[in-house]
């Protein structure tokens, strides 16, 4: 049972826009380091404390903005972390209605064409590709969520710009990679 692209794309137009009519623009980059500051704070508890004016940290990148990353990695539910894990559960969620990981590991006919059946270097693909755009994303203080999708619909000029730019990007890298199929 597959979702039509038409009817999802309307679909998570209606939830990027209830998002920030309700609540604030979806942004999802930025709770991996949240993630990082509630890691690090178990490891060593002095990691993040809280003061008068309220949190701060060891770490300057996570006691930037006042505090408020060490205020969220010190408490962590708060509607974007919640937001994050919701994603993880709903994707996880999705993958069992759709025959769960036996179906979710069939590789597509094009990566198959393009490098053979290859389950472990298409994972290990997949893991460099999400690590450099994590790394982009943070470099350029957002991600594709906030930049693009957010970003565009509040006709922020960044927005546009990035989008172009992660197209001019990915179109040339897809051709490279998929000669096949």
């Amino acid at each position: 049972m597959a979702l039509d692209w038409k009817i999802g794309g309307v679909l998570l137009g209606l939830v990027f826009f209830a998002a920030v009519l309700l609540v604030k623009p979806i942004g999802v980059s930025t709770q991996f380091v949240i993630l990082d500051g509630i890691v690090a704070d178990v490891a060593s508890p002095d990691f993040i404390t809280q003061t008068e004016d309220g949190f701060t940290s060891t770490n300057a990148y996570m006691a930037k903005s006042d505090g408020k990353y060490a205020k969220s990695a010190a408490n962590p539910l708060n509607y974007s972390f919640v937001f994050v894990l919701a994603m993880m559960i709903g994707a996880a969620a999705s993958s069992y209605l759709r025959g769960g990981f036996a179906a979710a590991s069939r590789l597509p006919d094009v990566w198959v064409a393009n490098y053979g059946n290859t389950p472990l270097k298409r994972y290990m693909v997949a893991f460099v590709g999400g690590f450099i755009a994590l790394y982009g994303a943070r470099l350029a203080g957002g991600c594709t969520s906030g930049h693009m999708m957010s970003g565009m619909m509040q006709t922020s000029i960044s927005g546009y710009l990035f989008t172009a730019a992660t197209f001019a990007a990915a179109v040339p890298t897809a051709m490279i990679m998929y000669k096949r199929g």
